[in-house]
C-alpha cells in the first residue's frame, strides 16, 4: 500500500504493483496496509486503523510508507527492525534521503522509468507515478532478493560502498596522521 501522493492524481492512497511484491518473495509484515485491499501484500496486515508505527514488528516486513513527513519514522523503524523492503519514492538529494535511506540501508534498488500504482479497488492507474521510485533492502537476505530482480533498473549495494568510504578514511587518517 501507500500514502503516495500526488497533486496531480488528487490521491494519497495507492498500492503497489502486485507483480512487484509477488517478485520479492513472501513478507511477514505489511504495517502499511489499505484496509480493503484487492490482493495481499504479506500473511499478516496492519491498516490505519491498527496504527503500524507504533506496532511490534516481525520477521520480513514489506514496506510502502504514507508519504510525506512521516515517511522517515516508518523508514527508522525499518532500519531498526533490519528486515524487510520499503518502496519510496527515488528523491536522492533530500535531506530525508540522506538522513534516513543513504546511511542506513544495505542496498538500493532504482527502477528504470516510472511506476504505475494501483488504486485501491485494484484498477491500475492511468498516469504513472509522477517520481522515481526505489526499493530498499534492509538485511542480507533481502539485498539477495533485490540482486534477483536487478533486471528492473540499477542496484547499488551500500554495504560495498559503506566498506570502500570506511577504507579511504582509514588512508586519509593514515596520510594526515590523525
Amino acid at each position: 500500500m501507500g500514502g503516495h501522493h500526488s497533486s496531480a492524481m488528487g490521491k494519497d492512497e495507492w498500492l503497489t504493483p502486485p507483480e512487484i511484491v509477488e517478485s520479492l518473495g513472501m513478507f511477514d509484515l505489511d504495517p502499511c496496509a489499505p484496509i480493503d485491499r484487492p490482493w495481499n501484500t504479506a500473511n499478516k496486515h496492519l491498516s490505519i486503523l491498527d496504527n503500524g508505527l507504533n506496532t511490534d514488528w516481525s520477521g520480513r516486513v514489506w514496506l510502502n510508507p504514507p508519504y510525506g513527513r512521516e515517511t522517515t519514522k516508518w523508514l527508522d523503524k525499518l532500519a531498526d527492525h533490519g528486515n524487510g523492503i520499503a518502496l519510496i519514492f527515488a528523491r536522492t538529494e533530500t535531506e530525508m534521503f540522506f538522513n534516513h535511506v543513504w546511511n542506513k540501508a544495505d542496498a538500493l534498488l532504482f527502477f528504470k522509468g516510472r511506476l504505475h500504482f494501483y488504486h485501491v479497488d485494484g484498477v491500475r492507474a492511468k498516469a504513472n507515478a509522477g517520481a522515481p521510485s526505489v526499493l530498499i533492502a534492509y538485511g542480507e537476505n533481502n539485498v539477495a532478493t533485490l540482486k534477483k530482480v536487478e533486471q528492473w533498473g540499477k542496484l547499488i549495494d551500500l554495504r560495498m560502498t559503506s566498506n570502500l568510504q570506511k577504507e579511504d578514511e582509514h588512508c586519509l587518517t593514515k596520510v594526515t596522521g590523525c
